[in-house]
């Protein structure tokens, strides 16, 4: 888009030039020869842009070096930055060799806020943060591109204690220090567009790096955020509109973020896709988090629920669902698919599911196990409602063998 404001900005000189030259040399003629110079510039104007400005103009898109294909549906697995740039990518790789899974959701910048690869460029602010987890990002996306593996950036978003302890004042603040979470975690504040703009310089590189999808998590205030949000000291920027309330004036700052993120990623021929919490879809919005369903599934490409079985507490009629990893999943998705439907042109479903043992939910020697069974069961919740794409998390990147993970 910039290339076609200038080349039209050029056209308009030329044919400035033109009509200057032409003029004067009328001023030389009789009067009669006026009217004919005025329509030359006019034909001559038009004729030139008809010529070389193709209709519509097309827009300006950054093209990688890589040539990766959208698979027939993306199954993929979590990996850390550390798993990417060590021996466990050669496992990962071997498992998606040998298996339906077919993508990577990669950590490009991580749940500290962590840059992870080296970043040469010392005048990006997010700089002082990079590790040399992944030392060579290129290399690792052509190990991808010849194993035809999907590559998925990951952004952790709003939860940055790196950025907030660098930059206290785009964060929230008690007592006059930086506020954290139970487990010493900081937020940085969604209200702020500079936060806004650092993590989309974040996702614009990883965009030109190769990635073909660029996901946003922890696109959202801190949990309980509605305990504190009067008590905390932070700006509210341009969202402190006297006519919303609290709920509605974060609602209105997270959704406003994602669909800012999805326009200026639009010239990097990327995907856009936000993590959202699963009982995000159950209610109008989250009143602390500040996540609206539909508005953030309205503006995405595609949106990926948690809905990790072990994350609900007693709920849709299920008293312990992370013992029934097939009935959670089903009756999620019954309703996941009742909203989406309410969208003209809705984002793909591809949720995140579990495979992982949530043992802090049992007293000692109570723990129940997650393997082959608790994942297919999950997995076919998900087709019998038409789903058929899906994210394996695992923190430890270690996924469970002999999965049927495409059971259609």
């Amino acid at each position: 888009m910039k290339n076609n404001k200038i080349f039209l900005q050029i056209l308009i000189m030329m044919s400035f030039t033109l009509l200057v030259g032409m003029t004067i040399h009328a001023e030389e003629e009789t009067d009669e020869k006026d009217g004919n110079v005025a329509e030359l510039h006019t034909q001559f104007t038009t004729e030139l842009t008809e010529k070389v400005l193709p209709d519509p103009v097309p827009r300006f898109v950054y093209q990688s070096n890589f040539n990766f294909e959208y698979p027939d549906a993306v199954r993929g697995v979590y990996v850390t930055g550390h798993s990417a740039g060590g021996e466990r990518f050669n496992y990962l790789k071997d498992l998606l060799a040998s298996t339906p899974l077919n993508a990577m959701v990669i950590d490009i910048k991580d749940d500290h806020g962590n840059i992870t690869y080296k970043v040469e460029d010392e005048d990006k602010l997010y700089s002082q943060f990079s590790q040399n987890y992944v030392k060579d990002p290129q290399a690792m996306l052509k190990e991808l591109e010849e194993e035809e593996i999907y590559p998925i950036a990951r952004i952790v978003v709003f939860k940055d204690t790196k950025l907030a302890e660098a930059k206290p004042e785009w964060s929230f603040k008690e007592n006059g220090s930086i506020w954290k979470n139970g487990r010493g975690e900081a937020f940085v504040n969604p209200f702020i567009k500079d936060v806004w703009e650092y993590n989309l310089e974040i996702a614009k590189e990883a965009a030109k790096m190769g990635f073909q999808e660029i996901q946003f998590d922890y696109v959202r205030f801190p949990e309980g955020f509605e305990k504190r949000d009067e008590s905390l000291d932070y700006s509210r920027g341009d969202f402190d509109e006297a006519d919303l309330d609290n709920v509605k004036e974060r609602v209105n700052a997270v959704s406003s973020f994602v669909e800012y993120a999805n326009k200026e990623l639009d010239a990097y021929d990327v995907d856009v896709s936000v993590d959202i919490f699963g009982y995000a879809a159950t209610i109008e919005e989250a009143p602390g988090i500040g996540q609206n369903f539909l508005k953030i599934a309205d503006n995405v490409d595609v949106i990926s629920s948690m809905i990790y079985p072990s994350h609900w507490t007693s709920y849709f009629g299920i008293e312990k669902p992370d013992t029934e990893p097939y009935n959670l999943v089903n009756e999620y998705s019954k309703v996941e698919n009742e909203l989406l439907s309410q969208l003209e042109d809705g984002p793909v479903s591809r949720p995140w599911i579990q495979d992982f043992t949530a043992s802090w939910l049992y007293p000692a020697g109570q723990t129940f196990t997650y393997g082959k069974k608790e994942v297919e069961a999950q997995i076919r919740a998900l087709y019998d409602n038409g789903i058929y794409e899906y994210l394996i998390w695992n923190p430890g990147n270690r996924y469970t063998e002999g999965v049927n993970f495409d059971p259609k």
